[in-house]
């Protein structure tokens, strides 16, 4: 059985017969089905061709993608899909909607939450502690607000930014020991390396050095799990195969399949790597199933 715990409805030029398609040719058996909410100020134009037309507001940006899709794909095809959300964190009433659409449509994770806030704020941790409250795992983006210019060495301003820097989830995480938070994207999986500060790229190249810092959260806080979805998590891997395998083995319980797109790179990525059956159960499936028992049927 494979979840894929990291998907979104009518995404990427699929609609949701398209996205069933598409899991069938991987062997997929559910996915997990996420919101994304965009604020008029955090809209970027070149994410809309990825998006729902249908949600483009009239003042030209994008809402992103609303529950709504998510509930229209569920409705018709139940076995296949099951439901996250997260309200933006910086709207008022954000843990009481999170509430609202658990016990209203069977919601059961908190995602994704993408902001341009850092993930430390006091209205974010307000909103994770009511995933916690409600059983429900948070899976959430974070991508730099800096880069370093490899020329000047400075940090440069990055404008698509989300959550803050790896400092900030630490935060997080001792605000809110009773959440489980799921990390993805690119300033999650960068951390893999112990060079992060030093690698200008949003997908760092070559072998992983030792003593990221992704590992040591990992160590020291047991509410943090990891998704493998999109070209952040599968660039992490394959970027330094043999470390990849270590990684996965050592951290077998604590990380999740996801895709966050379509195709079936990271399984043929993971099928090279010669995992034991065990540890390939548990990422595949059983660490879903941990967090959501319904995932994938009985």
């Amino acid at each position: 059985m494979i979840i894929d715990a990291h998907q979104h409805a009518f995404w990427q030029g699929r609609d949701d017969a398209g996205l069933v398609a598409d899991m069938d040719r991987q062997g997929i058996d559910q996915a997990w089905l996420l919101t994304w909410l965009i604020a008029p100020e955090e809209d970027v134009p070149y994410n809309h061709g990825v998006l729902n037309p249908a949600h483009v507001r009239a003042d030209g940006t994008h809402e992103g993608i609303p529950l709504s899709d998510g509930l229209a794909a569920r409705a018709r095809f139940p076995e296949r899909f099951l439901l996250g959300f997260c309200p933006h964190p910086g709207w008022a009433n954000a843990p009481a909607l999170l509430e609202a659409a658990c016990r209203l449509h069977g919601v059961r994770v908190c995602g994704e939450w993408k902001a341009r806030m850092p993930l430390d704020d006091p209205r974010c941790v307000n909103l994770f502690r009511q995933a916690g409250r409600l059983g429900c795992p948070v899976i959430l983006h974070l991508q730099p607000p800096y880069l370093k210019d490899p020329k000047t060495g400075q940090r440069n301003y990055q404008a698509e930014w989300y959550g803050g820097a790896i400092d900030n989830l630490r935060r997080a995480l001792e605000a809110c020991p009773e959440t489980n938070f799921i990390g993805h994207a690119q300033g999650f999986w960068r951390e893999i390396s112990g060079a992060a500060d030093e690698e200008p790229a949003l997908y760092p190249p070559g072998p992983i050095i030792p003593g990221g810092r992704l590992q040591t959260l990992l160590d020291d806080h047991p509410n943090l799990y990891a998704d493998l979805s999109a070209g952040s998590g599968l660039n992490a891997l394959r970027r330094d195969p043999a470390h990849a395998r270590e990684f996965l083995i050592r951290y077998s319980q604590r990380l999740l399949f996801g895709r966050d797109q379509h195709g079936g790179d990271l399984q043929d990525f993971l099928a090279t790597l010669d995992l034991p059956e065990n540890v390939r159960a548990a990422i595949f499936c059983g660490n879903a199933r941990r967090f959501v028992p319904q995932s994938g049927g009985t």
